[in-house]
């Protein structure tokens, strides 16, 4: 591997940062929950995701306080960074510490920005989870683990924008659930979907019910934790059409996981290919015509060329 490769597709392996990555998942959603509190509700909880950023990941602008509070996870500088419309701006450093302290300081935060401090306080889509105000065990903060992960996210992010253009129909923008710790991005078919049993730990059904309402072709990128005990890209339709398991996938590395009824691309099988852009993208694309083509979609009038800067989309 070239040390351009190396630079941009950085090795994030799970276990040495296992500790500060489940801190980070609870910290992003401390910073989500207070987005999704103040934001009126989008289809599919769109409202409610972080998005990257430069420096980390953002809520964008909140309507609160004054006029707006963005409040952001600074992975470069490690810090938590608030800025109001009016002019304010406050922060507090991302270092060890508990859940519950990372709590208060992010309220604190809230409020000297003039904002209303108030979100829910259970984590989401964590099994047997504890609330954030009482989880006082201290966590560690690897600060070259982190900054390493934010690097692999931001190439990431800039493959899933690429395949993002190539649709015409209804998609996601690529975005952070902090439920699940994913970067993800979704197409649609246009068609409704059977109810979705629900189920997910911590979960309300009527949200995991509205955000499926739609037959989906998902795809995204986890750091690790789970039932994936190591950074993996993935891919699932729902409902998933007949036959769709046995599709064959892109690269030879993917393989399907039936446990979680989705394909799975080890992050590293990408790393270390000459080309890691091509080889997730073949990955991306050929999960996605696997779904699209068992249920048929229509193609015709859902798929377009990738997009290219400063030229129009040709009609």
């Amino acid at each position: 591997m070239n040390d351009r490769i190396h630079d941009r597709w950085p090795d994030i392996p799970y276990g040495p940062w296992r500790g500060t990555c489940s801190a980070l998942h609870l910290y992003s959603q401390i910073i989500g929950k207070y987005r999704l509190a103040r934001t009126p509700w989008v289809n599919h909880s769109w409202h409610a995701t972080l998005y990257p950023n430069a420096r980390g990941f953002t809520t964008g602008l909140v309507p609160d306080g004054a006029g707006g509070i963005e409040l952001s996870l600074d992975l470069v500088d490690h810090q938590v960074v608030g800025a109001a419309t009016d002019g304010r701006t406050a922060r507090f450093p991302l270092e060890p510490m508990s859940v519950a302290s990372f709590h208060a300081h992010a309220l604190d935060l809230v409020r000297s920005l003039g904002g209303t401090a108030e979100l829910n306080g259970m984590p989401n889509e964590i099994p047997n989870a504890i609330p954030f105000a009482e989880d006082r065990a201290e966590r560690p903060y690897d600060a070259d683990a982190v900054a390493r992960f934010f690097k692999a996210s931001i190439a990431v992010t800039a493959v899933l924008q690429t395949f993002r253009t190539a649709y015409l129909g209804k998609v996601s923008p690529v975005h952070l659930f902090w439920g699940s710790f994913d970067l993800a991005v979704t197409r649609f078919s246009g068609r409704r979907a059977p109810l979705h049993p629900g189920g997910i730990p911590a979960l309300p059904d009527e949200i995991t019910r509205e955000a499926y309402s739609h037959e989906v072709s998902s795809a995204g990128f986890w750091p690790g934790g789970g039932a994936v005990d190591f950074p993996a890209f993935y891919s699932y339709a729902y409902p998933a059409p007949a036959g769709f398991a046995a599709a064959k996938i892109l690269p030879d590395a993917a393989y399907y996981e039936a446990s979680l009824g989705e394909f799975l691309l080890p992050y590293d099988a990408v790393r270390g290919a000459a080309d890691p852009e091509a080889i997730l993208m073949g990955f991306l694309e050929s999960a996605y015509r696997a779904a699209a083509d068992l249920a048929e979609w229509d193609a015709a009038a859902l798929e377009c060329a990738i997009g290219q800067p400063r030229r129009p989309r040709r009609l």
